[in-house]
C-alpha cells in the first residue's frame, strides 16, 4: 500500500465506490488506499455491502475492519439506482404517493445512518427525489418534510450528519432549496448539505467557488466531478467548463474537513483508470490554489504530470 500524503492542509480526497461498481468492495478499496486516496464515498447497494441483504451488522463490521486497516475515512451515500425497486431508478423515493413506499426509503436512510455510525462515517449523504406525476409541490414538500422526521431522529441519536445533495431535476434541485427545507424543518442541527461541484456549474447562477463560500456554514459532504452549464452529465476532470483551483481554494478556506469525494457514476466501465487520473488532477489543482493564496502550504506532486486542471483530458 503507498502511503497517504496529505492533498492540502484542510482538503481529503476520495472516489465513490458508485463509479467502482464492477470491483468487489474489498478490491475497491484496496486500489483507492494504493492510489492514495484519503477515503472512499461508499454507495450502498446490492454489490458494495448491500443493505438489505442479511447479517448487514457483522458485514459492516468488516468493512469498518478494511478501512481501518487501509487509513480510509469514509462518508456513506444513498444514490444506489435501484436498491429498492429494481424497475423504478432511485425509486421510491421520499415523495412517493404511496406512504408505504416512502417508509421503505425512510427505512433505507435509517439503515444508512446505523451503517454510518459503525463504520465511523463523517456524514450520510441523501437527496428528494423527482416530483411524482400529478403531484403539486407544495403537495410534493410536505411528503419530504414529514418523512425527514424520523432520519433526522436518527442522525441525532447516532452523532451523523444527514447530508443532503440539491439534485437537478429533483424537488430539491438547488441551494435555495435547500434552505427551504431547513427552514421548514426549524433548522435542526443534524441537517447539513452535500455540495455537488458539478451541479453548481450546471444550473446554479452563482459560479461554483461562490456555491461553495455561500454554502460553508452548512457543508457535512462534497462531491466533485467535471460539467457544462446546463447539461446534467458527470465527465472526467477537464472534459468540462470548471477551473477548480478557485473552487478548492474556497473549499480549503472554509475550514470544511470531511472527504471530497470524485463521483462517476458512469465510469465504472474503466473505474481503476478514472480513479488513477483523477487524484492527481485533484492534487495539482490544490496545489496550484495554495500557490494561488498566500500563507497556504504546496502539495507535493503525485501521479502523472500530464494530468493538469488547465484542460487536460482524461484517457
Amino acid at each position: 500500500m503507498t502511503a497517504h500524503e496529505p492533498s492540502a492542509p484542510s482538503l481529503r480526497f476520495g472516489y465513490g465506490t458508485n463509479g467502482l461498481a464492477d470491483l468487489r468492495l474489498d478490491d475497491a478499496l484496496g486500489l483507492l488506499a494504493d492510489l492514495g486516496y484519503d477515503g472512499v464515498g461508499l454507495t450502498l447497494d446490492h454489490m458494495h455491502l448491500d443493505p438489505l441483504a442479511p447479517d448487514l451488522a457483522a458485514r459492516t463490521r468488516h468493512v469498518a475492519r478494511r478501512l481501518d486497516e487501509l487509513g480510509l475515512g469514509v462518508t456513506v451515500e444513498t444514490g444506489a439506482r435501484y436498491v429498492l425497486d429494481p424497475r423504478r431508478k432511485h425509486g421510491p423515493s421520499l415523495l412517493d404517493p404511496d406512504p408505504d413506499d416512502r417508509a421503505r426509503r425512510v427505512d433505507l436512510l435509517v439503515r444508512a445512518v446505523r451503517v454510518a455510525a459503525d463504520l465511523g462515517a463523517h456524514a450520510v449523504h441523501c437527496f428528494s427525489g423527482t416530483v411524482p406525476d400529478h403531484t403539486d409541490e407544495d403537495t410534493a414538500w410536505k411528503r419530504l418534510t414529514e418523512a425527514f422526521g424520523p432520519v433526522l431522529d436518527a442522525a441525532s441519536a447516532a452523532g451523523i450528519p444527514l447530508a443532503v445533495e440539491p439534485e437537478p431535476g429533483h424537488l430539491l434541485a438547488t441551494l435555495a432549496d435547500f434552505h427551504h427545507l431547513r427552514r421548514a424543518l426549524g433548522d435542526p442541527e443534524p441537517l447539513g448539505l452535500t455540495l455537488d461541484i458539478g451541479h453548481c456549474q450546471c444550473l446554479e447562477p452563482l459560479a461554483p467557488a461562490d456555491c461553495v463560500r455561500e454554502a460553508a456554514p452548512w457543508l457535512r459532504h462534497v462531491q466533485i466531478e467535471d460539467m457544462r452549464r446546463g447539461v446534467h452529465e458527470h465527465l472526467p476532470f477537464g472534459d468540462g467548463e470548471i477551473d477548480f483551483p478557485p473552487v478548492l481554494a474556497a473549499l480549503a478556506a472554509t475550514g470544511y474537513r470531511g472527504l471530497t469525494v470524485v463521483e462517476l457514476p458512469r465510469h465504472s466501465h474503466a473505474g481503476p483508470r478514472f480513479a488513477a487520473h483523477s487524484l492527481p488532477y485533484l492534487r495539482k489543482a490544490a496545489r496550484l490554489a495554495a500557490e494561488r493564496t498566500p500563507g497556504t502550504s504546496t502539495v507535493p506532486s503525485h501521479g502523472d504530470p500530464s494530468a493538469t486542471p488547465e484542460g487536460s483530458s482524461t484517457p
